[in-house]
């Protein structure tokens, strides 16, 4: 925790003490996962304005319906997902995150020469998961970021597995394109 103390309650029991109104078990609860919150709502907006407005709007939302939390997901997975409906939410809302169209491969604007050897390899990741539609990103995003499993991935979601499957395959073809500079000559 911030101010130095650790709490060893687990998630389920910080939700449960924050319902019952202890009014610190939410803020452990949040700080225990706010740097991936945040990833989730910076990764999916695209900006750090609409993210800290999705974070808000999530935490909100996380305050006014604890209370019907049923306990069948893990409270991670709970808050992943309303902080990534948030961002969509603010996506849908705001209609001022225009996506690059991707350009088809074309080998005569690339010199094989001039490739930077200390490409910043988030970065470029970062501005490739940007071209991604937002439920490609976010499928991408959660299964090789977050090491969610198809499964979690989908119940987090609310979508079929197979769903899930078709995007993300979708998603890395598309990011293998934008990604397909970084390729090194054998």
């Amino acid at each position: 925790m911030h101010r130095g103390i650790t709490d060893s309650r687990g998630d389920d029991q910080l939700l449960r003490d924050h319902i019952n109104g202890d009014h610190t078990a939410f803020e452990v609860l949040f700080k225990r996962h706010e740097n991936k919150l945040w990833a989730v709502a910076l990764r999916t907006t695209g900006n750090m304005d609409d993210a800290e407005d999705a974070l808000q709007d999530a935490l909100e939302s996380v305050n006014k319906t604890a209370a019907r939390f049923r306990f069948d997901s893990t409270v991670s997975s709970w808050l992943h997902r309303i902080v990534l409906n948030a961002a969509l939410d603010r996506l849908r809302r705001n209609k001022s995150h225009a996506t690059s169209p991707l350009m088809e491969e074309d080998d005569s604007l690339v010199d094989p020469l001039d490739r930077i050897d200390d490409v910043d390899l988030s970065l470029s990741i970062g501005h490739a998961l940007d071209v991604l539609p937002p439920d490609q990103r976010t499928v991408i995003i959660l299964l090789h970021i977050y090491d969610l499993g198809v499964a979690e991935t989908a119940a987090a979601l609310g979508i079929p597995p197979g769903t899930v499957k078709s995007r993300a395959n979708r998603g890395r073809e598309k990011l293998a394109l934008v990604l397909g500079h970084l390729r090194t000559e054998r």
